[in-house]
């Protein structure tokens, strides 16, 4: 079976709701990589210490990086947010 991109993205991560959380990810990544924290392919995550999902900002005093493997290691309710 092939999967749908298209699909996938009318349904899913072509809405606002996933845009702006998208945009907001991008942008802190962003913010961090002209400050040399992070880089392209160095597996690295930019961690918001309080989560966007937790009425946490995208500010540089609410981000850090940390190694993927930390930083996706919390458990995790079924939209994503932290519990």
């Amino acid at each position: 079976m092939t999967r749908n991109y298209a699909k996938e993205y009318a349904n899913y991560d072509g809405t606002p709701a996933v845009k702006k959380k998208r945009a907001a990810r991008n942008k802190a990544r962003r913010m961090l990589e002209r400050e040399g924290v992070v880089h392209k392919g160095d597996g690295k995550d930019v961690d918001h210490k309080t989560p966007l999902s937790k009425g946490g900002t995208t500010v540089r005093s609410n981000l850090t990086a940390k190694p993927a493997s930390a930083n996706r290691s919390y458990p995790r309710k079924s939209d994503g947010s932290i519990k």
